[in-house]
């Protein structure tokens, strides 16, 4: 498989540094059942994940049932009131990742986390799981107007972290990250164990797949 010579790395967060599955889908349903609806099965609920709160919820609301916009809208703030309490509770660390952290910041690599989650639960997670202070940017999904897999966020990361766009690599689980990274005029390799909207990850164009996150150190010349 190719190498990538880089100065950066940039790391989508749930599904590929963190498995959040089992808070998002206990925010979900709590929202749910507060609002008159039927919990969903987890793995649904996992097809749902990568788009930032907004499309969760809306697609909580509208798969297979009839929502306004109004209770959309009404429905994320509820949401965000439950996940908010359940944030981190049950959230693990994927296997390779600390190991993987470390040896790129061993090899002065300059790390990001760029999530399409909101800034209010982005923070406190990666907090609580002990992962804030490898990066030297963090960029979630209202850091700007737009999220993934609009190319502004990784190029808003890459000047944060001084380096061009064309230096870094993007380690991502879903289109969302594949197509932001294209955009942005840099490799992405995608991790297969995270959510990726219910497509498999095999059929994303992607310039290599990590069955764990450590693989992406064999891959990776620091310059």
């Amino acid at each position: 498989m190719k190498r990538f010579a880089v100065r950066a790395v940039l790391f989508d967060l749930d599904g590929t540094l963190l498995d959040t599955i089992a808070d998002l889908a206990e925010g979900a349903n709590r929202m749910l059942v507060e609002l008159g609806r039927s919990p969903r099965p987890l793995a649904e609920i996992h097809s749902f994940v990568g788009k930032g709160i907004p499309n969760l919820v809306w697609r909580c609301m509208t798969e297979n049932a009839h929502a306004t916009d109004a209770e959309v809208e009404h429905a994320i703030a509820v949401f965000r009131r439950h996940y908010a309490a359940v944030n981190g509770q049950n959230a693990t660390v994927y296997p390779g990742v600390p190991e993987t952290l470390d040896a790129m910041r061993a090899l002065d690599l300059r790390l990001a986390c760029v999530t399409n989650k909101a800034q209010d639960f982005t923070l406190p997670l990666l907090e609580h799981m002990g992962l804030t202070g490898y990066f030297g940017a963090i960029v979630s999904g209202d850091t700007l107007p737009v999220k993934k897999p609009d190319p502004a966020v990784l190029h808003h990361a890459c000047a944060l972290l001084g380096v061009e766009a064309s230096q870094a690599l993007m380690i991502g689980d879903s289109a969302n990250d594949a197509l932001a990274a294209r955009a942005a005029g840099m490799p992405v390799l995608l991790v297969t164990y995270g959510y990726s909207e219910g497509m498999p990850v095999d059929t994303i164009e992607c310039d290599g797949l990590l069955s764990v996150a450590t693989g992406a150190l064999e891959l990776i010349d620091a310059i």
